[in-house]
């Protein structure tokens, strides 16, 4: 293994060992008196600051605004790879346990998939299919639909559109880097345009909230407390800032296609998270169905050939 194939995968382990994290910190946030909106416009706004004061003492240039091509791909990465994927986490982490909102989010490596075979003509084999139908089988045992009810509509169907936003914010990551944007002047602007379309929904200075307020852990954590503002900032430098650029800065060295296969460790992490933290049970067929997803869209990954603009190809 190349010393950057090892950088890259040593990046995104880190990135989504830090989302698993966050999933149960934004919880607290959401339990107590923060809507999914603002969390959103908190979580986008915080993290827009913190990019801001990183380029001024880092790398002035990332705050030229980028021109033609570029701008339409960073405008586009900050509306759906960052504040309607933001939303639609915080929709489905609200409604549903942590394992099932990471799970249908990770839904994302699949959409990927398909966009290298229909879009990027990549050469994709059989086992890209067998890979699809496992992922799908995987899905229907971890949510256990033959319940009925075991599900919220609504979750379900936010998980469903943050697994959309997810891929867009992995593949328009790629093209922004392809378009010789670097890694901070992509999150400086993707979350400048993120923070303004949120803030027009739903602005920060209008959210009512204590944040000195002390707040409980929950679940087995509940006999601790933290001040509100402490759980804010753990979700913006955290479970955003940090995440979100590491695994940016991966794009650099493997392709979105590995970047997406090796973060389907955060369903997985994230059903140990809620069984630790939040004492979320997961039937056996439960976990057997999240350990099939997983394995379904590592498949669906391998399939993955080459085509003329890809040089580096997951096979």
């Amino acid at each position: 293994m190349g010393s950057s194939r090892r950088i890259g995968i040593s990046l995104v382990v880190l990135g989504a060992s830090l989302f698993i994290l966050n999933s149960g910190v934004s919880r607290i946030a959401l339990r107590n008196g923060i809507d999914s909106l603002q969390l959103t416009s908190l979580r986008v706004t915080g993290t827009l600051v913190a990019l801001v004061l990183i380029a001024a003492l880092f790398q002035r240039s990332a705050l030229r605004l980028p021109r033609g091509r570029q701008l339409l791909l960073v405008s586009a990465l900050g509306l759906f790879g960052v504040a309607l994927l933001q939303f639609c986490y915080f929709v489905a982490l609200d409604r549903l346990t942590i394992s099932l909102a990471l799970l249908l989010e990770y839904q994302a490596p699949i959409l990927v998939a398909l966009w290298a075979k229909f879009v990027q003509r990549a050469q994709v084999g059989q086992r890209l299919w067998v890979g699809l139908a496992l992922a799908v089988a995987g899905l229907a045992a971890a949510t256990e639909i033959w319940k009925g009810t075991s599900f919220d509509t609504l979750g379900v169907v936010a998980g469903f559109g943050g697994a959309v936003c997810f891929a867009a914010y992995f593949l328009l990551g790629e093209a922004c880097h392809d378009a010789g944007l670097s890694s901070v002047q992509v999150m400086v602007w993707g979350f400048a345009v993120a923070t303004v379309a949120m803030n027009l929904v739903s602005p920060v200075w209008l959210i009512e909230a204590d944040y000195t307020a002390s707040v409980s852990l929950q679940g087995n954590l509940d006999h601790l407390s933290l001040p509100l503002w402490v759980v804010l900032t753990s979700v913006v430098l955290l479970g955003t800032l940090a995440p979100f650029g590491v695994e940016l800065v991966a794009l650099r060295f493997i392709p979105a296609t590995l970047v997406t296969a090796i973060a389907m460790l955060e369903p997985v992490g994230a059903a140990a998270l809620g069984w630790a933290w939040y004492a979320e049970a997961l039937s056996p067929v439960a976990v057997l169905g999240c350990f099939a997803v997983v394995g379904g869209i590592l498949l669906a990954q391998t399939a993955r050939g080459t085509h003329p603009d890809d040089p580096v190809a997951v096979t």
